[in-house]
């Protein structure tokens, strides 16, 4: 079981930059695949980026590349999302997501945290 609580999220003026925290509650042995998906008032929910259990793989949307980098600390139990050159079309909840393995679409993942507001004015 895993519950997921993000923080990090907030109003920045494009070209600024948010880090973005994502701190698991792990209660089982599995190990999961972590990653970010965001979804603006009115759009689908779309995926950002994922990142294995030992960090050494990760996958970005192509709006993001260059961008954000995903990053985790196991021992902190802890996904991290970095934003940088931060955009208007950036503006969106952001959420974290844990599953049993990687994926760009929200049904390869089965814990989801309830999300944290970034707005990026122009």
């Amino acid at each position: 079981q895993v519950t997921l609580v993000e923080s990090g999220g907030g109003l920045v003026q494009a070209g600024g930059s948010l880090r973005l925290s994502c701190v698991a509650a792990v209660r089982t042995f599995r190990a999961y695949t972590m990653g970010w998906f965001r979804q603006a008032p009115g759009k689908e929910r779309e995926f950002v980026a994922t990142i294995s259990w030992s960090g050494g793989r990760s996958y970005y949307a192509d709006s993001v590349k260059g961008r954000f980098t995903i990053s985790r600390d196991n021992a902190k139990d802890t996904v991290y999302l970095q934003m940088n050159s931060l955009k208007p079309e950036d503006t969106a909840v952001y959420y974290c997501v844990a599953g049993p393995r990687g994926g760009t679409t929200a049904s390869t993942y089965d814990h989801w945290g309830q999300g944290t507001q970034v707005t990026v004015s122009s």
